[in-house]
């Protein structure tokens, strides 16, 4: 007799990430590396060549992958030209992850800095295309003093271009 199965499987958030890769053994190979990553579960596709879909788990977090398949429309950044989205990690120590990616292979997008909003925080781009923002929360702003804050760091946006 089956049991009564969990809404939300063990290990779970409301909201999973799910990605496409073009390489999705590959990615998995250098999440591990890059970001620590653990892998939980792969089913490989019926002809054994590629990832239907995979979880890993990075710190408390499941992410969700698998390779494109562009004739049902799944196509990773790489085909797309571009992602239109990006993966945040928080983390107790940014600068050694951050320096953790990029020697692993990943392009630093925005180099690590304290952000007006209370953050340490940079961008990598992965090799498949997909940009992880990676952070450790420093302190507490108030919505004044960010707001405050983003203005000043708009405009020098503004002025450096």
């Amino acid at each position: 007799m089956a049991t009564q199965a969990k809404p939300i499987p063990e290990g779970f958030r409301t909201v999973t990430p799910h990605i496409c890769v073009k390489g999705a053994s590959d990615a998995i190979a250098f999440y591990k590396k890059a970001l620590g990553a653990e892998e939980i579960s792969r089913m490989m596709s019926p002809d054994g060549k590629g990832v239907m879909h995979a979880e890993i788990k990075i710190g408390d977090s499941i992410i969700m992958l698998g390779d494109e398949y562009p004739g049902m429309k799944i196509r990773s950044p790489l085909s797309l030209g571009g992602s239109g989205s990006s993966l945040h990690i928080y983390v107790n120590d940014a600068d050694s992850l951050f320096q953790r990616a990029v020697g692993a292979g990943a392009t630093v997008t925005m180099p690590m800095t304290d952000m007006f909003w209370g953050d340490r925080y940079g961008k990598v781009t992965d090799p498949f295309g997909h940009e992880w923002g990676i952070a450790t929360h420093k302190r507490d702003v108030s919505k004044e003093e960010m707001n405050k804050a983003a203005q000043e760091w708009f405009s020098k946006m503004r002025e450096n271009k």
